[in-house]
């Protein structure tokens, strides 16, 4: 029942996420970005799961390949992804046509990378998908907190020491 209700988990989480990212929304520094990626990884290690004793180096490195591919993904859809500052100081974003490209290519590498282990006849479970999809929100919500940061009426720009000089409100384009 553990690998449906992961399978279960998956499937909302990406489906709550596209929803949500192809839509314009406000980005909003006090919002805990972070928790749905620290919920992922606590699901994904409730279980900790042995390597396969007949291929030892093989289940490491697809692991290690899917949160390379889980981080990537979450970078180039956080630098896909339009953001602007409206004249209230509010910072916005919304998904485009590449942010789109990004997620489906990095859907596109883990089910090549799954059905790669399953060729070599790894076993495996979705724990790996959970920690690669935890570091893809997390990386590209970090990104965004960051390049929001940065158009906000005010924002201290990280000169050295502080310097304390300001950009000004610009829209940004991807």
């Amino acid at each position: 029942m553990t690998g449906f209700v992961d399978a279960l988990v998956i499937v909302v989480v990406a489906a709550v996420v596209i929803a949500r990212r192809v839509r314009a929304r406000r980005i909003d520094d006090e919002r805990r970005w972070w928790l749905l990626p620290v919920i992922l990884v606590v699901l994904a290690l409730r279980e900790p799961v042995m390597p396969d004793a007949h291929h030892p180096t093989a289940p490491a490195l697809l692991f290690g390949a899917e949160l390379l591919v889980g981080l990537a993904t979450g970078a180039g859809w956080a630098w896909t992804t339009r953001i602007w500052a409206e004249p209230d100081g509010t910072v916005w974003s919304r998904s485009s046509t590449a942010s789109v490209a990004v997620w489906a290519v990095g859907m596109g590498l883990r089910v090549g990378l799954f059905a790669l282990g399953t060729a070599v006849g790894v076993h495996q479970d979705s724990s790996a998908l959970l920690l690669g999809l935890a570091g893809t929100l997390l990386v590209r919500a970090a990104i965004l907190a960051r390049r929001g940061q940065s158009l906000r009426p005010g924002a201290s720009l990280s000169g050295a020491y502080g310097d304390g000089t300001t950009r000004p409100v610009r829209r940004e384009c991807v």
